[in-house]
Protein backbone atom coordinates (compact mmCIF):
# COMPACT_ATOMS: atom_id res chain seq x y z
CA UNK A 1 0.00 0.00 0.00
CA UNK A 2 1.17 3.66 -0.64
CA UNK A 3 3.13 5.32 2.23
CA UNK A 4 0.40 8.21 1.96
CA UNK A 5 -2.44 7.37 4.03
CA UNK A 6 -4.95 9.56 1.08
CA UNK A 7 -3.48 7.05 -1.95
CA UNK A 8 -3.50 4.02 -0.13
CA UNK A 9 -7.02 4.67 0.34
CA UNK A 10 -8.01 4.84 -3.04
CA UNK A 11 -5.94 1.67 -3.95
CA UNK A 12 -7.65 -1.92 -3.99
CA UNK A 13 -8.50 -2.52 -0.57
CA UNK A 14 -7.96 0.12 1.06
CA UNK A 15 -11.24 1.21 2.01
CA UNK A 16 -12.57 -0.99 4.84
CA UNK A 17 -16.31 -1.53 5.22
CA UNK A 18 -18.16 -1.64 8.54
CA UNK A 19 -22.10 -2.47 8.93
CA UNK A 20 -24.44 -1.91 11.48
CA UNK A 21 -27.50 -3.48 11.98
CA UNK A 22 -30.82 -1.42 10.79
CA UNK A 23 -33.76 -3.44 12.72
CA UNK A 24 -36.97 -3.05 13.15
CA UNK A 25 -37.80 -0.94 16.53
CA UNK A 26 -40.73 -3.40 17.69
CA UNK A 27 -39.03 -6.94 17.73
CA UNK A 28 -35.50 -6.35 16.94
CA UNK A 29 -35.80 -8.38 13.51
CA UNK A 30 -32.68 -7.28 11.29
CA UNK A 31 -33.81 -5.21 7.99
CA UNK A 32 -30.76 -4.09 6.82
CA UNK A 33 -27.17 -2.61 7.55
CA UNK A 34 -25.52 0.43 6.60
CA UNK A 35 -22.53 0.24 5.18
CA UNK A 36 -19.56 2.52 7.04
CA UNK A 37 -16.33 3.33 5.55
CA UNK A 38 -13.23 3.54 7.00
CA UNK A 39 -9.56 4.60 5.69
CA UNK A 40 -6.12 2.61 6.23
CA UNK A 41 -6.09 1.30 9.82
CA UNK A 42 -3.82 2.74 12.39
CA UNK A 43 -3.81 6.05 10.53
CA UNK A 44 -5.31 9.53 10.96
CA UNK A 45 -7.35 8.57 8.11
CA UNK A 46 -9.06 5.82 9.35
CA UNK A 47 -11.80 8.68 10.72
CA UNK A 48 -13.55 8.66 7.74
CA UNK A 49 -14.64 12.91 8.28
CA UNK A 50 -11.12 13.20 8.42
CA UNK A 51 -10.46 10.90 4.97
CA UNK A 52 -13.27 12.80 3.31
CA UNK A 53 -11.93 16.16 4.56
CA UNK A 54 -8.41 15.04 3.06
CA UNK A 55 -9.73 13.98 0.26
CA UNK A 56 -11.87 17.04 -0.64
CA UNK A 57 -8.51 19.30 0.01
CA UNK A 58 -6.58 17.24 -2.65
CA UNK A 59 -9.49 17.16 -5.14
CA UNK A 60 -9.74 13.14 -4.98
CA UNK A 61 -12.70 13.34 -3.10
CA UNK A 62 -14.89 11.69 -6.85
CA UNK A 63 -12.22 8.38 -6.66
CA UNK A 64 -13.10 8.04 -2.80
CA UNK A 65 -16.71 8.24 -2.79
CA UNK A 66 -16.12 5.58 -5.58
CA UNK A 67 -13.90 3.56 -3.50
CA UNK A 68 -16.08 3.55 -0.94
CA UNK A 69 -19.41 2.71 -3.28
CA UNK A 70 -17.50 -0.11 -4.76
CA UNK A 71 -16.38 -1.55 -1.44
CA UNK A 72 -19.42 -1.53 0.22
CA UNK A 73 -21.40 -3.33 -2.82
CA UNK A 74 -18.66 -6.10 -3.02
CA UNK A 75 -19.18 -6.68 0.54
CA UNK A 76 -22.69 -7.14 0.57
CA UNK A 77 -22.16 -8.87 -2.99
CA UNK A 78 -20.19 -11.44 -1.58
CA UNK A 79 -22.07 -11.99 1.70
CA UNK A 80 -25.18 -12.81 -0.66
CA UNK A 81 -27.56 -9.96 1.09
CA UNK A 82 -29.74 -10.40 -1.79
CA UNK A 83 -33.16 -8.39 -2.29
CA UNK A 84 -34.64 -8.88 1.46
CA UNK A 85 -32.07 -7.22 3.49
CA UNK A 86 -31.76 -3.49 2.61
CA UNK A 87 -27.92 -2.35 2.12
CA UNK A 88 -27.78 1.59 3.14
CA UNK A 89 -25.03 3.20 1.46
CA UNK A 90 -23.88 6.59 1.50
CA UNK A 91 -23.01 9.15 -0.97
CA UNK A 92 -21.91 12.77 -2.09
CA UNK A 93 -24.22 14.45 -4.13
CA UNK A 94 -21.35 15.85 -6.65
CA UNK A 95 -20.36 12.60 -7.66
CA UNK A 96 -24.24 11.21 -7.92
CA UNK A 97 -24.58 13.64 -10.91
CA UNK A 98 -21.62 11.84 -13.08
CA UNK A 99 -21.58 8.79 -15.39
CA UNK A 100 -20.48 5.63 -12.98
CA UNK A 101 -16.40 5.19 -14.26
CA UNK A 102 -16.37 2.38 -16.74
CA UNK A 103 -14.28 0.37 -14.33
CA UNK A 104 -17.17 0.33 -11.74
CA UNK A 105 -19.96 -0.52 -14.68
CA UNK A 106 -20.51 -3.78 -14.03
CA UNK A 107 -20.32 -3.99 -10.79
CA UNK A 108 -23.24 -1.07 -10.26
CA UNK A 109 -24.95 -3.40 -13.03
CA UNK A 110 -24.82 -6.30 -11.09
CA UNK A 111 -25.76 -4.46 -7.47
CA UNK A 112 -29.01 -3.37 -9.55
CA UNK A 113 -30.27 -6.82 -9.92
CA UNK A 114 -28.54 -8.91 -7.18
CA UNK A 115 -29.46 -5.92 -4.36
CA UNK A 116 -31.56 -3.77 -2.36
CA UNK A 117 -30.39 -0.09 -1.92
CA UNK A 118 -31.11 2.79 -0.27
CA UNK A 119 -28.65 5.65 -1.09
CA UNK A 120 -28.43 8.02 1.68
CA UNK A 121 -27.86 11.57 1.07
CA UNK A 122 -26.69 14.11 4.26
CA UNK A 123 -29.08 16.93 5.74
CA UNK A 124 -26.12 19.63 5.53
CA UNK A 125 -25.97 18.99 1.26
CA UNK A 126 -29.85 19.59 1.17
CA UNK A 127 -28.59 23.17 1.52
CA UNK A 128 -25.24 23.66 -0.21
CA UNK A 129 -25.80 21.93 -2.95
CA UNK A 130 -29.59 21.41 -3.79
CA UNK A 131 -29.28 21.50 -7.77
CA UNK A 132 -26.83 18.68 -7.63
CA UNK A 133 -28.31 16.68 -4.36
CA UNK A 134 -31.42 16.39 -7.13
CA UNK A 135 -29.18 15.17 -9.98
CA UNK A 136 -27.68 12.49 -7.26
CA UNK A 137 -31.32 11.25 -6.39
CA UNK A 138 -32.18 10.82 -9.80
CA UNK A 139 -28.88 8.75 -10.44
CA UNK A 140 -30.18 6.32 -7.53
CA UNK A 141 -33.87 6.09 -8.50
CA UNK A 142 -33.04 5.42 -12.44
CA UNK A 143 -31.47 2.29 -10.65
CA UNK A 144 -34.51 1.38 -8.98
CA UNK A 145 -32.92 2.31 -5.80
CA UNK A 146 -34.17 3.82 -2.30
CA UNK A 147 -33.12 7.40 -0.82
CA UNK A 148 -32.57 8.14 2.66
CA UNK A 149 -32.41 11.54 4.28
CA UNK A 150 -29.76 11.20 6.80
CA UNK A 151 -29.44 13.45 10.28
CA UNK A 152 -32.69 15.45 10.29
CA UNK A 153 -32.27 17.70 12.79
CA UNK A 154 -28.83 18.60 12.56
CA UNK A 155 -29.54 21.10 10.74
CA UNK A 156 -33.75 22.66 11.19
CA UNK A 157 -33.42 25.26 8.06
CA UNK A 158 -33.35 21.43 6.04
CA UNK A 159 -36.40 20.20 6.57
CA UNK A 160 -38.74 22.19 3.96
CA UNK A 161 -36.64 20.25 1.69
CA UNK A 162 -38.15 17.14 2.53
CA UNK A 163 -40.68 17.66 0.09
CA UNK A 164 -38.38 18.25 -2.80
CA UNK A 165 -36.51 15.54 -1.86
CA UNK A 166 -39.09 12.99 -1.44
CA UNK A 167 -36.86 10.50 0.75
CA UNK A 168 -38.03 7.08 1.46
CA UNK A 169 -36.44 6.41 4.52
CA UNK A 170 -36.45 10.00 6.80
CA UNK A 171 -33.19 9.32 9.54
CA UNK A 172 -33.75 11.30 12.68
CA UNK A 173 -30.42 12.47 14.38
CA UNK A 174 -28.89 10.74 17.06
CA UNK A 175 -29.26 14.00 18.94
CA UNK A 176 -32.74 14.29 18.75
CA UNK A 177 -33.23 10.51 20.48
CA UNK A 178 -30.36 10.86 23.21
CA UNK A 179 -31.34 14.81 23.64
CA UNK A 180 -33.76 16.04 26.37
CA UNK A 181 -37.08 16.90 24.69
CA UNK A 182 -37.02 20.48 23.41
CA UNK A 183 -39.94 22.86 21.77
CA UNK A 184 -36.86 22.65 18.73
CA UNK A 185 -36.94 18.94 18.86
CA UNK A 186 -40.92 18.71 18.72
CA UNK A 187 -40.75 21.17 15.84
CA UNK A 188 -38.11 18.76 13.84
CA UNK A 189 -40.03 15.38 14.59
CA UNK A 190 -43.32 17.15 13.82
CA UNK A 191 -42.44 18.10 10.21
CA UNK A 192 -40.59 14.67 9.80
CA UNK A 193 -43.95 13.07 10.38
CA UNK A 194 -45.72 14.90 8.39
CA UNK A 195 -43.22 14.31 5.66
CA UNK A 196 -43.95 10.41 6.25
CA UNK A 197 -47.73 10.59 6.67
CA UNK A 198 -47.88 12.68 3.52
CA UNK A 199 -45.88 10.04 1.66
CA UNK A 200 -45.61 6.83 3.50
CA UNK A 201 -42.05 7.10 4.20
CA UNK A 202 -40.15 5.62 7.19
CA UNK A 203 -39.03 7.41 9.66
CA UNK A 204 -35.99 5.73 10.92
CA UNK A 205 -33.65 6.65 14.61
CA UNK A 206 -29.91 6.70 14.71
CA UNK A 207 -28.02 6.58 18.15
CA UNK A 208 -30.14 4.15 20.11
CA UNK A 209 -27.94 3.08 22.84
CA UNK A 210 -30.12 2.47 25.59
CA UNK A 211 -33.66 1.07 26.12
CA UNK A 212 -34.62 4.48 27.10
CA UNK A 213 -33.10 6.10 23.76
CA UNK A 214 -35.82 3.29 22.43
CA UNK A 215 -38.53 4.45 24.03
CA UNK A 216 -37.71 8.43 22.48
CA UNK A 217 -37.09 7.10 19.41
CA UNK A 218 -40.63 4.96 19.07
CA UNK A 219 -42.39 7.52 20.89
CA UNK A 220 -41.45 9.85 17.53
CA UNK A 221 -42.80 7.89 15.23
CA UNK A 222 -39.54 5.64 14.41
CA UNK A 223 -40.40 1.94 13.25
CA UNK A 224 -36.45 0.95 12.27
CA UNK A 225 -33.65 2.04 13.99
CA UNK A 226 -29.78 1.51 14.48
CA UNK A 227 -27.38 1.89 17.30
CA UNK A 228 -25.16 0.28 20.01
CA UNK A 229 -28.07 -1.56 21.33
CA UNK A 230 -28.63 -3.91 18.83
CA UNK A 231 -25.37 -3.99 17.46
CA UNK A 232 -21.77 -1.99 16.70
CA UNK A 233 -20.35 -1.29 13.17
CA UNK A 234 -18.53 -4.80 12.28
CA UNK A 235 -18.23 -6.89 9.39
CA UNK A 236 -21.40 -8.81 8.11
CA UNK A 237 -21.55 -11.63 9.41
CA UNK A 238 -22.26 -15.08 8.46
CA UNK A 239 -24.76 -16.58 7.88
CA UNK A 240 -26.39 -13.47 7.44
CA UNK A 241 -29.88 -13.39 9.66
CA UNK A 242 -32.81 -14.71 8.20
CA UNK A 243 -34.58 -11.69 6.29
CA UNK A 244 -38.25 -10.66 7.58
CA UNK A 245 -40.03 -7.34 6.52
CA UNK A 246 -38.60 -5.64 3.84
CA UNK A 247 -37.85 -1.58 4.50
CA UNK A 248 -40.31 -0.56 1.43
CA UNK A 249 -39.33 1.91 -1.16
CA UNK A 250 -42.03 4.52 -2.62
CA UNK A 251 -40.53 5.93 -5.86
CA UNK A 252 -39.70 4.45 -9.61
CA UNK A 253 -37.59 6.28 -11.65
CA UNK A 254 -37.97 10.07 -11.76
CA UNK A 255 -39.69 11.38 -14.81
CA UNK A 256 -37.15 13.98 -16.37
CA UNK A 257 -39.51 16.87 -17.09
CA UNK A 258 -38.31 20.64 -18.55
CA UNK A 259 -41.65 21.97 -16.92
CA UNK A 260 -41.51 25.72 -15.74
CA UNK A 261 -43.38 26.67 -12.62
CA UNK A 262 -46.01 28.35 -14.55
CA UNK A 263 -46.47 25.36 -17.04
CA UNK A 264 -46.20 22.95 -14.34
CA UNK A 265 -49.32 24.71 -12.51
CA UNK A 266 -51.65 25.57 -15.90
CA UNK A 267 -51.83 22.11 -16.52
CA UNK A 268 -53.69 21.48 -13.40
CA UNK A 269 -55.03 24.73 -12.89
CA UNK A 270 -57.22 27.49 -14.02
CA UNK A 271 -54.88 30.53 -15.44
CA UNK A 272 -56.51 33.88 -14.49
CA UNK A 273 -54.94 37.76 -15.81
CA UNK A 274 -54.26 40.46 -14.19
CA UNK A 275 -51.97 43.57 -13.49
CA UNK A 276 -48.56 43.63 -12.34
CA UNK A 277 -49.95 45.97 -9.25
CA UNK A 278 -52.21 43.21 -8.25
CA UNK A 279 -50.04 40.11 -8.47
CA UNK A 280 -47.48 42.04 -6.81
CA UNK A 281 -50.04 42.45 -3.64
CA UNK A 282 -50.45 38.18 -3.98
CA UNK A 283 -46.62 38.00 -3.83
CA UNK A 284 -46.24 39.80 -0.41
CA UNK A 285 -48.80 37.96 1.23
CA UNK A 286 -47.13 34.65 0.01
CA UNK A 287 -44.13 36.37 2.06
CA UNK A 288 -45.57 37.27 4.80
CA UNK A 289 -46.86 33.74 4.91
CA UNK A 290 -43.37 32.90 5.03
CA UNK A 291 -42.42 35.31 7.69
CA UNK A 292 -45.35 34.19 10.18
CA UNK A 293 -45.07 30.38 10.13
CA UNK A 294 -41.33 30.91 11.40
CA UNK A 295 -41.03 27.41 10.85
CA UNK A 296 -37.82 27.70 7.61
CA UNK A 297 -39.98 27.74 4.94
CA UNK A 298 -38.18 27.21 1.36
CA UNK A 299 -38.61 30.57 -0.90
CA UNK A 300 -37.66 30.58 -4.03
CA UNK A 301 -38.58 33.54 -6.73
CA UNK A 302 -37.84 34.20 -10.25
CA UNK A 303 -37.43 37.69 -11.53
CA UNK A 304 -37.77 39.26 -14.45
CA UNK A 305 -34.75 41.64 -13.95
CA UNK A 306 -32.38 40.96 -11.62
CA UNK A 307 -32.08 44.53 -9.49
CA UNK A 308 -36.18 44.27 -9.39
CA UNK A 309 -36.49 42.73 -6.08
CA UNK A 310 -36.34 44.25 -2.78
CA UNK A 311 -32.87 42.93 -1.04
CA UNK A 312 -34.24 44.14 2.80
CA UNK A 313 -37.34 42.07 2.84
CA UNK A 314 -35.48 39.45 1.29
CA UNK A 315 -32.97 39.41 4.13
CA UNK A 316 -35.38 39.51 6.54
CA UNK A 317 -36.74 36.79 5.05
CA UNK A 318 -33.49 34.40 5.12
CA UNK A 319 -32.98 35.75 8.85
CA UNK A 320 -36.18 33.93 9.63
CA UNK A 321 -34.46 31.19 9.22
CA UNK A 322 -35.50 30.37 5.35
CA UNK A 323 -33.67 28.74 2.57
CA UNK A 324 -34.21 31.92 0.20
CA UNK A 325 -33.08 31.53 -3.47
CA UNK A 326 -33.90 34.37 -5.98
CA UNK A 327 -32.74 34.02 -9.65
CA UNK A 328 -33.32 35.75 -12.65
CA UNK A 329 -31.29 37.84 -15.42
CA UNK A 330 -27.90 39.06 -14.09
CA UNK A 331 -28.56 37.79 -10.50
CA UNK A 332 -25.78 37.48 -8.38
CA UNK A 333 -25.28 34.25 -6.34
CA UNK A 334 -25.15 36.23 -3.47
CA UNK A 335 -27.84 39.08 -4.26
CA UNK A 336 -27.79 39.73 -0.18
CA UNK A 337 -27.47 38.56 3.32
CA UNK A 338 -28.60 34.86 3.21
CA UNK A 339 -29.66 34.59 0.33
CA UNK A 340 -28.72 32.58 -2.63
CA UNK A 341 -29.02 33.64 -6.16
CA UNK A 342 -28.50 32.08 -9.79
CA UNK A 343 -28.37 34.07 -12.90
CA UNK A 344 -30.96 33.49 -15.98
CA UNK A 345 -28.95 33.67 -19.18
CA UNK A 346 -30.52 35.38 -22.43
CA UNK A 347 -33.24 33.08 -23.69
CA UNK A 348 -33.92 31.38 -20.77
CA UNK A 349 -37.45 29.20 -20.47
CA UNK A 350 -38.07 31.10 -17.27
CA UNK A 351 -37.35 34.72 -18.70
CA UNK A 352 -41.05 35.70 -19.11
CA UNK A 353 -41.58 34.02 -15.83
CA UNK A 354 -42.30 35.61 -12.66
CA UNK A 355 -42.53 32.92 -9.94
CA UNK A 356 -42.83 33.08 -5.93
CA UNK A 357 -43.05 29.03 -3.78
CA UNK A 358 -43.13 29.01 -0.19
CA UNK A 359 -42.65 25.40 0.86
CA UNK A 360 -42.46 24.93 4.69
CA UNK A 361 -43.03 22.07 7.13
CA UNK A 362 -46.44 22.48 7.56
CA UNK A 363 -47.44 25.27 4.62
CA UNK A 364 -47.14 25.59 0.62
CA UNK A 365 -48.05 28.54 -1.75
CA UNK A 366 -47.02 29.49 -4.81
CA UNK A 367 -47.55 32.17 -7.46
CA UNK A 368 -46.65 31.54 -10.80
CA UNK A 369 -46.85 33.98 -13.97
CA UNK A 370 -46.34 34.88 -17.34
CA UNK A 371 -45.40 38.13 -18.83
CA UNK A 372 -47.81 38.83 -21.68
CA UNK A 373 -44.95 41.69 -22.95
CA UNK A 374 -47.54 44.77 -22.67
CA UNK A 375 -45.95 47.93 -22.93
CA UNK A 376 -47.07 51.13 -20.88
CA UNK A 377 -46.82 52.21 -17.20
CA UNK A 378 -44.73 48.89 -15.51
CA UNK A 379 -47.72 48.92 -12.49
CA UNK A 380 -50.34 47.99 -15.27
CA UNK A 381 -48.66 45.16 -17.28
CA UNK A 382 -50.85 41.90 -17.84
CA UNK A 383 -50.08 38.56 -16.52
CA UNK A 384 -51.08 35.23 -17.11
CA UNK A 385 -51.35 33.73 -13.62
CA UNK A 386 -52.17 31.10 -11.18
CA UNK A 387 -52.05 31.01 -7.37
CA UNK A 388 -52.16 27.59 -5.63
CA UNK A 389 -51.96 26.06 -2.14
CA UNK A 390 -51.84 22.25 -3.20
CA UNK A 391 -48.72 20.82 -1.70
CA UNK A 392 -47.98 18.70 -4.83
CA UNK A 393 -48.08 21.32 -7.25
CA UNK A 394 -46.20 23.85 -5.25
CA UNK A 395 -43.58 21.68 -4.69
CA UNK A 396 -43.26 20.47 -8.28
CA UNK A 397 -42.67 24.55 -9.23
CA UNK A 398 -40.49 24.90 -6.46
CA UNK A 399 -38.28 21.87 -8.01
CA UNK A 400 -38.72 23.36 -11.29
CA UNK A 401 -36.35 26.29 -9.53
CA UNK A 402 -34.01 24.16 -7.33
CA UNK A 403 -32.68 22.42 -10.52
CA UNK A 404 -31.54 25.73 -12.19
CA UNK A 405 -29.15 26.36 -9.37
CA UNK A 406 -25.05 25.79 -9.87
CA UNK A 407 -24.28 22.64 -7.93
Amino acid sequence: MADDPLLGALEPGGIRILYQPIVELETGHVLGYEALARGPAGTPLEDPTTLFDAARREGVVDDLDWCCRRAALEGALRSEMGNSLTLFMNTEPDVGTEPVPARYEDLVSQAEHALRVVVEVTESAVVERPAALLQAIDWARDRSWGVALDDIGANPGSLAMMPFLEPDVIKLDMALVQGRPTEEIGMIVSAALAQAERSGAVIAAEGIETDDHLQAALAMGATIGQGWLFGRPAPLPAPLPAPGDVIPLLRGPAPRSELTPFSAVRAARAVRRGTKSTLVAMATHLEEQAIAWRDGPVILSTFQDGDRWDSQRYETLAEQGSFVVLLGHDMDDAPCSGVRGACLPDGHRLHDEWSVVVVGPHYAGALVARDLNDSGPEADRRYDFAVTHDRNLVVEAGRALLRQLAP
